[in-house]
């Protein structure tokens, strides 16, 4: 997977293959889908939610530039896979998940990994986390209109943020960087994400 559906298509990150290599995808998926676990196609998980393409989940990860002492925020918890690859990558990760059911069954999966690096919380992932802000990176993984300004505001100084923006058929990864005048954007490719609900962005379940 990592050799032929992510390196093959330009992503070098060292750290970021050698976390996609070491997590045991198919755990992440439900048994009926585990043949397809590896392959380069988003899967449904359950509750309406896909677990993303590897060759996404490397583009995104290595887009936020990850350090060993970074603290991270991820909206979007899903399944757990993308949350169990920056948990082998940084120091902390605080991860926000709308469903229960979906945020609970994470967090078994990344227990049984050992991963114990990592905050759970279930609730609206637009208001992020200010309890624990600001963030070295913060990583959206579903469809906003824009950058949810909650998000904006709790991201540190030189801190890294990478969100699927645009409408319900097609979006674009922005990735921003903090600066001095606010939030220094570039877009690094198009791609499809199911919708992110909540204040700052889609109310209502399409």
């Amino acid at each position: 997977m990592v050799a032929t559906q992510i390196v093959a298509r330009g992503v070098f990150h060292r750290r970021v293959l050698a976390a996609l290599a070491a997590v045991p995808r198919h755990w992440f998926v439900p048994a009926t889908l585990a043949d397809a676990a590896h392959d380069d196609v988003p899967l449904p998980v359950g509750c309406g939610q896909t677990i993303s393409q590897p060759f996404m989940v490397a583009l995104m990860t290595a887009a936020l530039e990850p350090r060993r002492g970074d603290r991270v925020l991820e909206i979007g918890t899903g399944s757990g896979y993308q949350t169990a690859i920056l948990a082998r990558l940084v120091r902390r990760v605080y991860t926000v998940e709308r469903i229960p059911e979906l945020a609970r069954s994470a967090e078994r999966r990344l227990a049984a990994l050992a991963l114990a690096n990592v905050e759970f919380r279930v609730g609206d992932g637009t208001l992020g986390w200010p309890e624990e802000a600001p963030f070295d990176a913060i990583l959206v993984t579903a469809a906003a209109p824009g950058i949810p300004e909650p998000l904006a505001a709790q991201l540190a100084a030189g801190g890294r943020i990478a969100v699927p923006v645009g409408d319900l058929a097609l979006q674009q990864l922005v990735v921003g960087v903090r600066g001095p005048r606010g939030l220094d954007l570039r877009e690094a490719g198009g791609c499809r994400f199911v919708p992110l609900i909540g204040r700052h962005a889609f109310h209502d379940r399409p």
